[in-house]
């Protein structure tokens, strides 16, 4: 159970913490409600760009490293399709050194064409590296643009293409950051031991100040409704041929959101799961294999890939896949194989609560959620869910004209 107390400032920055008596470290996160859903299509790989551009100093404060590391702190940050996630740990007693540069940079960062130029080669070289020189880095930018048509999700983070962060001049990015970095656009979100009165008081003290501006409001295109199979197949310098399945699935706040993560686990939930069961120890279909949800904000999807054994034919890689779904749809899971991944996700969850900084980085993932209540609720929520429920589930979303399939082969495959 993580206790939390929440404020929110005049200038609309969401406060939440969480007085941890046991640590002597403190974590301060602050989450910014922007990922890469939130760009312009013609201009992608914004969000990540700024992941990188909020690193490189500001007027008051030109390296930012230097003062975390003289706080005895270390810091990092991330980036999705939903947010932007940047993250302090330190010594609890040096907690003001966190404040005072989070809300140095909200609205001081400075944007000079040197430091533009220099993180665009960064990111530029990052896409080459992750997506264009790597075996099936592909996949995501292939599979994203299968399954959606109109949605923001239809690019990874990275973006689309690296020629949009190539391109992208000094206004468009200081236009980026004016809409998107501001206090009633964050969460700022606490963990240590400490009063949250005297939290709050530093927040008042480091960002109350700080204009609010208008909380950017962008209206996204809803995925319209797939009715038919979609296919890609292409080939690539890879070491064996990877199929990958994927469906539309509901938004992480929706019911379909936990019983799509069980049913994965009833899949890939380890080396005693389905999958890996059949495909790989019995059958030796294929040599590696996984099955996941992408959890978002919006409509995500539930995803099956695995990597081909030598002399296994495609078609029968993708039936045997087919036949796993076809049970997960068909045949209530047995009470102690479901029971096997319920325990898993609430040891998941007790872990999550053993140290600060997780527990800092969930009060912002689920106060942006907008139901802080889950944090400590959702335990309850897999409980409840039966098999039949999962078998229901499975046959509502994983059929045939709701899938879409890549095929990665080999060069050197027939």
């Amino acid at each position: 159970m993580i206790t939390y107390a929440e404020h929110t400032l005049a200038n609309g920055l969401r406060v939440v913490v969480n007085r941890d008596r046991l640590s002597e470290l403190a974590a301060v996160n602050l989450l910014y409600r922007v990922g890469a859903r939130n760009e312009d299509p013609r201009r992608t790989g914004f969000a990540h760009l700024f992941e990188h551009l909020m690193f490189r100093g500001t007027r008051c404060i030109p390296d930012f490293d230097a003062p975390v590391q003289e706080a005895c702190g270390e810091n990092n940050a991330f980036t999705n399709n939903d947010y932007t996630d940047y993250y302090i740990t330190l010594p609890k007693d040096n907690i003001e050194t966190a404040f005072w540069l989070e809300s140095d940079r909200m609205t001081g960062l400075e944007i000079t064409p040197e430091k533009l130029a220099t993180e665009k080669a960064v990111v530029i070289e990052e896409y080459n590296q992750r997506y264009l020189n790597q075996p099936y880095g592909e996949q995501w930018l292939l599979l994203r643009a299968l399954v959606y048509k109109v949605h923001p999700y239809r690019w990874p983070t990275i973006g689309l293409t690296p020629d949009h962060v190539r391109e992208a001049t000094l206004d468009d990015v200081r236009r980026f950051y004016d809409r998107y970095y501001r206090p009633s656009n964050a969460i700022l979100s606490v963990s240590g031991d400490f009063d949250p009165e005297e939290l709050f008081a530093l927040a008042e003290r480091w960002f109350g100040d700080l204009p609010a501006g208008a909380a950017p409001h962008d209206e996204l295109p809803a995925e319209p409704v797939q009715t038919a199979p979609r296919r890609t197949e292409i080939r690539r310098d890879v070491p064996a041929t990877q199929i990958t399945v994927a469906f539309p699935m509901g938004d992480r706040r929706s019911a379909d959101y936990y019983r799509c993560d069980l049913l994965t686990d009833l899949l890939a939930g380890g080396t005693s799961a389905r999958l890996y069961q059949e495909l790989v120890k019995k059958r030796q279909l294929f040599a590696a294999v996984n099955a996941y949800i992408t959890g978002d904000m919006d409509p995500g999807m539930f995803v099956l890939t695995g990597q081909l054994m030598p002399g296994v034919s495609t078609a029968g890689g993708e039936e045997a896949l087919w036949q796993e779904i076809r049970r997960l749809a068909e045949v209530p899971a047995a009470p102690g194989e479901l029971e096997k991944v319920r325990n898993k996700f609430e040891a998941n969850m007790l872990y999550g609560e053993l140290n600060v900084m997780n527990k800092a980085l969930n009060l912002g993932y689920y106060a942006m959620l907008g139901d802080l209540s889950l944090l400590n609720g959702e335990a309850a929520i897999y409980r409840a869910i039966g098999a039949e429920e999962l078998r229901q589930t499975a046959e509502r979303l994983l059929c045939p004209e709701k899938s879409s399939t890549l095929i990665i082969y080999g060069d050197h495959e027939a």
